[in-house]
């Protein structure tokens, strides 16, 4: 199935305890660069991340968005540093030795220190977390994929579409290329010598010099044999987009050398709209994965 590279998906699952959203969007690259972004408590499942999308997607500047939301109120603690308190009083009464100062602290002031309370996040079910985060993931990569698809096949008919009807036009221009040429020769010569006895024979020997000179038989056989290749690999599962490259570098190649050959308008005319069908090929060639 040929696929564009440029796609979008998006998918959440929602829990009692949390809401994660996947978001996906690409466009074209040489390589899978995958961007993720997402909070710092998700961080430790980037490796399993990376891993599921890579079985999606093998190119493409992919930027991934996850957000994550937590509803459980015992997602953090707090914690009474009994040590640290007991320690503070201890200096201050010392203070109060010291300096003969009335000890004044109470636990509201206590409380306050630096330490004293905390709050400490509580450790987390990664498995359970693991398991909320990969169903949106495979989702949001699935819509992806479908959006990937549908371009692809968007792309996939507009390739090839003229190309075959160029090389026909090509190929039923060039006799009758010959053929003009002839009639010219022959009115030219029947000019010059005034007669209408006219050597045939000489006649047909510089047609054959002129057809050999512009004969483009063996480009336009290569041309239709590269277009059913390409027809050939956009059945294919994996490697389209560079070996429809270097397939469209090898049709521009046969399509300039027509162009050089040809001294009739038509035939460049034709030749002309060949290449450019090709650019747009090539063109639309990146965008596929």
């Amino acid at each position: 199935m040929i696929k564009s590279m440029t796609g979008f998906g998006r998918a959440e699952a929602v829990t009692k305890e949390w809401k994660i959203t996947v978001e996906l969007k690409s466009v074209n690259h040489r390589y899978l660069d995958l961007n993720i972004k997402m909070p710092r408590k998700l961080n430790l499942f980037e490796g399993q991340v990376r891993n599921l999308m890579k079985t999606y997607m093998q190119r493409g500047k992919v930027d991934v968005f996850i957000t994550y939301e937590d509803y459980t109120a015992g997602s953090v603690a707090l914690k009474y540093n009994r040590d640290l308190a007991a320690e503070y009083l201890g200096y201050f009464k010392e203070m109060e030795e010291d300096f003969q100062l009335k000890n004044d602290i109470g636990v509201s002031a206590l409380s306050r220190y630096p330490e004293v309370l905390t709050m400490e996040e509580q450790p987390v079910n990664e498995e359970k977390l693991w398991t909320c985060l990969e169903g949106p993931l495979h989702e949001a990569c699935r819509r992806f994929v479908d959006t990937r698809e549908t371009e692809g096949r968007n792309l996939k008919n507009d390739l090839l579409t003229a190309l075959d009807e160029e090389v026909s036009a090509v190929e039923a221009r060039s006799p009758e290329v010959v053929q003009a040429y002839r009639e010219k020769l022959e009115a030219k010569v029947h000019e010059l010598l005034e007669d209408s006895q006219i050597d045939d024979n000489r006649i047909a020997a510089e047609v054959v010099i002129y057809s050999d000179k512009i004969c483009n038989d063996e480009e336009t056989v290569r041309l239709h044999s590269h277009i059913r290749g390409m027809k050939k690999i956009l059945t294919e599962k994996e490697g389209i987009g560079r070996k429809l490259d270097f397939m469209a570098q090898e049709m521009n190649r046969e399509a300039n050398t027509i162009l050089s050959k040809s001294n009739d308008i038509e035939i460049s005319d034709i030749a002309i709209d060949l290449k450019t069908e090709i650019e747009k090929i090539r063109e639309q060639i990146q965008n596929i994965e």
